[in-house]
């Protein structure tokens, strides 16, 4: 009984006609021919109310579930479906409020559905997660209401289900055609010439125009009478690490994710590329100290075990030790390898202090740096200012902007390879690179 009551609400046609009532009693003080009227109609009511009830509490009910996928892309739209099955025998109208979880700060979501009598009905619904980690769903609460929707009767299904966020893997497969050889013209793609080419050989095949004349097999030539080239493919199996600088610079916000987050996303994209490419890849991230390193492997399950160590890298409010970097790089990465060191600066000064250890690393190691431009500053820089406080600003701006440009050349500057790129087009530029490195023979 005490179960039945927790679970009964009323409808606003319920309050109304009390509201209604009462006023008729109210008149019926001047006018006294309405007061038995307003006691028949208000018999008629409970009647109707108490009627609602029953149907609602008969052995019939309705059941439903939420579905959600195994795992949530970070930054990316998931969907999520509920089914409602109506084991009434009439049809009833549905009110279903879904308690998402806190992260996404959302309290008005409500959707009503209609449900025919001994039908199955759903709807999806979108959610974008801006951090990684564990996401609780709470109770799916469904009202349910017959025609004369007096009454309501509260369902309770799915309480607290866990759904894990992890680091963008709808980007990774997006990106994951960039992987085949026909990418060249495809939009957002760079054309890269190909400087030279790699001496690991693939195979023996008939000369076609356009073919490099100096790959000429000329063995292979005289015994099947036509000419024949040798066909030679990137070198495989080179190893490359993402190093992910988890310090507090990595903390800045650009629309909604931390340059973390976009390091995090842009990595597994890229180490998803470089293992269709048949290269060994592995992961580091540091801050005041190397909190994950994953040797590098071409092995399938690779992809797997990043992931799995990307999801639960965060960040501090600490300054990075580009000193403790080198000498564990020195000591753990004892072959030649491509580093992609995601990491920001925003002042000369910042480079200036970790370059020698930057430096040392690329004396053995292809190191290619990282960094964000700050796009809001890049925005100011395009106002056309209208008082003398927003040409000031402005002015500040271009000073950044500019700095940011001098840091990339420093670096170049020292034999090392940069990326100076918006957050958002991070994973693009990092794999462009990653081909044109693969292309030129630089590894």
């Amino acid at each position: 009984m005490l179960k039945c009551i927790k679970s009964l609400y009323f409808g606003k046609r319920v309050f109304y006609s009390l509201f209604s009532i009462s006023l008729l009693f109210l008149l019926s003080f001047w006018f006294e021919w309405l007061y038995s009227i307003t006691w028949i109609l208000a018999s008629i009511l409970v009647i109707l109310i108490f009627t609602d009830i029953v149907t609602l509490y008969s052995k019939s009910s309705i059941s439903a579930d939420r579905i959600l996928t195994g795992k949530f892309s970070n930054s990316d739209e998931n969907k999520v479906e509920v089914n409602i099955r109506n084991n009434y025998g009439f049809k009833v109208y549905a009110e279903v409020i879904d308690e998402i979880p806190v992260q996404f700060q959302k309290r008005d979501f409500l959707k009503s559905v209609v449900l025919e009598a001994h039908k199955k009905t759903g709807f999806n619904y979108l959610l974008k997660p801006l951090t990684r980690g564990e996401y609780i769903f709470g109770n799916l609460n469904i009202y349910i209401s017959s025609i004369l929707k007096l009454a309501k009767r509260r369902y309770v299904f799915n309480k607290d289900q866990t759904v894990k966020v992890y680091p963008s893997f709808i980007q990774m497969k997006k990106l994951d055609f960039m992987a085949l050889d026909q990418k060249i013209n495809l939009h957002g793609i760079k054309c890269i010439r190909r400087i030279g080419h790699t001496m690991e050989f693939e195979q023996i095949k008939e000369y076609v125009r356009g073919d490099d004349v100096r790959t000429i097999n000329w063995k292979a030539t005289a015994k099947t009478s036509q000419l024949m080239v040798n066909q030679f493919q990137d070198e495989r199996s080179q190893p490359i690490y993402s190093v992910i600088d988890c310090g507090r610079v990595m903390k800045m916000p650009f629309e909604g994710l931390s340059l973390l987050d976009y390091a995090i996303n842009s990595s597994l994209a890229f180490s998803n590329v470089a293992l269709k490419k048949k290269d060994k890849v592995g992961m580091l991230s540091f801050s005041k100290k190397i909190d994950k390193l994953q040797k590098a492997s071409s092995k399938l399950s690779q992809l797997n075990r990043i992931m799995e160590a990307l999801y639960k890298v965060d960040t501090g409010f600490y300054d990075s030790d580009f000193s403790l970097l080198y000498s564990r790089v020195k000591k753990h990465i004892t072959h030649r390898s491509l580093l992609m060191l995601y990491t920001n600066f925003e002042h000369m000064s910042a480079l200036q202090r970790q370059l020698p250890f930057l430096k040392a690393i690329a004396k053995k190691h292809l190191l290619v740096v990282i960094f964000f431009e700050n796009t809001e500053l890049s925005k100011l820089t395009k106002v056309t200012p209208q008082n003398l406080s927003e040409s000031a600003h402005q002015t500040v701006a271009e000073q950044f902007v500019h700095d940011k440009l001098l840091m990339a050349k420093e670096l170049q500057r020292h034999g090392i390879q940069t990326i100076l790129t918006p957050p958002k087009e991070l994973s693009i530029n990092t794999i462009n690179k990653y081909l044109e490195i693969k292309a030129r023979g630089l590894l």
